[in-house]
């Protein structure tokens, strides 16, 4: 039986959009979401859907326990977050949501890597229009930026596409050293938002809508820890660049203002976490990245998600500006919390089962320093997304003028599904286990894991309280390495425009010149080829400088004219019969 892509039903959803009314758009939507779901969890094992575009062979489905961990995860969050912006009528935003959560599901279906490259820029463009329809100038200019990084992701991945293709490579699996090796990690990496190629997703997150940064929050960087478990196992640059990560994000993140771009920096950081596990290449360690991209997705969601009803409610998303609010939004505060306990690696919640799995995968590999760095990166979570943002958010000094308007029930609905499926993992994690795609095994709740991680959660909380006055966000701009091609460019692209004007006039001078020339030799040829002899030979004849141009006698006979052109004719027909 052929089965039935997943991303149809999204991309059908997304179609619909322009013909309904808006309030049942996010019906559409979501009931677009729960089949692609459906489809994903009846995908046989093994499963294969093929097509053929301009003589390439493209594998549609190769769907393997892999493939199908993350397919499954993704399509999850297309119902939740789909779910969480129900409310939402904008038939563009919800079109896009749907594109951009069934291009990530064709990526990490694909067999082969065309097939993977045309789901990669349709992410590209979906999502940039995601961020777009956070509306005003902010977002406008944000996606324009995000939409040219990832076009670069794209024509790197490409340019790696085509030398592999050269070598009758076209599956994807492992890359062989070379140049395209080096070339498809670059395109990939930008895409799970690697320092310094990172700054596009800290830029952009934050300016989208509400409901529009849960879905960005998902899909393309753990798409790419996809792309890099199947692909570059063991490739140890990544275990250095996934540290750089963890600890890069975390530091940001504590320095952060804005409640939804912190929450950006850090997925930098966890994604470090997936990023180093690939660097190792074990069993357990690519095990852990793929566990802790399917537990990140759920738990992020759940910050996003609590973050978003803040703004939604207040209309504000700076902690300098925001005080005081539990008593007025209590669900959102216990909800926010599981998935702040989640990502901090608590015991009983889904990030404590998924994230010890890489840290113990470093031990057991012997990178004691790997496993010191990774460990330090969790003390920074607690720190600023377990407990700075949620003090100064929720239960710090009240700030003034803010009446928080009721949500749609449907967000607290989706953060309260969000929250069991956390909850749910990190009690039940053999649920999980049983679908990572190699055999390895591990047990969370051991003695040592479970007293390290309350060791470091009470030992993190400690220094907040003793550090809390200095935690405070403040109202000012951290630089980050954006602003390192950010002002260059915009000066470089200044410049180009100003330099390509003056060219153009210049050119358009001589083009002037050129015709009027011209012009002069077609009305009196016999003084412009005096004027050509003139400056080739030296001089001209004296005849043809005093002579002009005389029709009666320079010009062919009527029948000579004739002769050729029946001659022309005569010439056509032959060829055309």
């Amino acid at each position: 039986m052929t089965p039935v892509h997943p991303a149809l039903p999204l991309f059908v959803a997304a179609a619909l959009m322009g013909l309904v009314r808006p309030t049942s758009r996010g019906p559409i939507a979501l009931a677009g979401a729960i089949a692609a779901l459906t489809a994903v969890v009846g995908l046989p094992a093994p499963a294969e859907l093929q097509a053929t575009l301009l003589g390439f062979d493209l594998r549609l489905i190769a769907a393997d326990e892999l493939s199908r961990l993350f397919a499954l995860i993704l399509a999850v969050m297309a119902g939740l977050g789909t779910l969480y912006a129900l409310h939402v009528e904008r038939g563009g935003e919800h079109a896009a949501t749907s594109v951009y959560a069934g291009a990530s599901l064709g990526v990490v279906l694909a067999g082969d890597w065309v097939t993977l490259f045309l789901f990669w820029e349709l992410m590209a463009i979906s999502s940039t229009a995601v961020v777009w329809h956070g509306g005003g100038g902010r977002a406008r200019a944000a996606g324009f930026r995000y939409l040219f990084v990832h076009l670069a992701s794209g024509a790197l991945l490409l340019t790696g596409i085509l030398m592999l293709h050269a070598t009758g490579t076209d599956l994807l699996g492992p890359v062989p050293p070379g140049a395209a090796f080096w070339l498809l990690l670059a395109g990939i990496a930008i895409n799970a938002a690697i320092p310094p190629l990172h700054a596009w997703l800290t830029d952009a997150y934050p300016e989208a809508s509400v409901t529009g940064s849960v879905f960005l929050s998902a899909f393309t960087t753990k798409t790419a820890v996809y792309v890099l478990i199947r692909t570059f196992p063991g490739a140890e640059p990544l275990i250095w660049a996934g540290v750089a990560m963890a600890l890069f994000g975390v530091v940001y993140a504590v320095l952060e203002n804005d409640i939804r771009r912190l929450l950006a920096y850090h997925i930098v950081s966890q994604v470090g976490y997936m990023v180093a596990g690939v660097g190792m290449g074990t069993a357990l360690a690519l095990n852990g990245a793929a566990a802790h991209a399917f537990c990140h997705i759920l738990y992020k969601a759940l910050l996003f998600m609590g973050a978003g009803a803040v703004l939604h409610a207040t209309g504000r998303r700076k902690l300098t500006e925001l005080g005081g609010l539990a008593p007025r939004m209590k669900a959102v505060v216990v909800l926010y919390m599981v998935g702040a306990l989640s990502i901090s690696g608590a015991p009983l919640f889904n990030g404590f089962v998924s994230k010890s799995m890489v840290v113990s995968a470093a031990a057991v590999g012997g990178w004691p320093v790997l496993e010191l760095l990774l460990t330090l990166a969790s003390v920074g979570t607690f720190l600023h997304t377990g407990l700075k943002l949620p003090y100064f958010t929720f239960f710090g000094p009240p700030a003034a003028g803010i009446e928080p308007r009721p949500l749609p029930r449907n967000m607290l609905a989706a953060m309260g599904a969000a929250a069991a499926l956390c909850v749910g993992l990190g009690l039940f994690p053999g649920w999980l286990y049983a679908r990572l795609p190699f055999d390895a095994g591990y047990a969370p709740y051991t003695l040592d894991h479970v007293v390290s991680a309350m060791q470091l959660l009470l030992g993190t909380g400690a220094a907040f309280a003793l550090l809390l006055p200095k935690l405070r966000g403040q109202p000012t701009i951290t630089l980050d390495t954006d602003w390192i091609y950010r002002r260059p460019l915009r000066r470089a692209a200044a410049a180009t425009v100003a330099g390509a004007a003056t060219a153009g006039r210049r050119l358009e001078g001589a083009g002037a010149a050129v015709v009027r020339a011209a012009a002069a030799v077609a009305s009196d040829p016999v003084r412009g080829f005096a004027s050509l002899q003139s400056w080739v030979e030296g001089g001209a004849s004296e005849e043809l400088r005093s002579t002009g141009y005389d029709p009666d006698r320079y010009r062919l006979p009527v029948g000579a004219i004739v002769l050729w052109a029946v001659a022309a004719l005569g010439v056509t027909a032959l060829l055309l019969r």
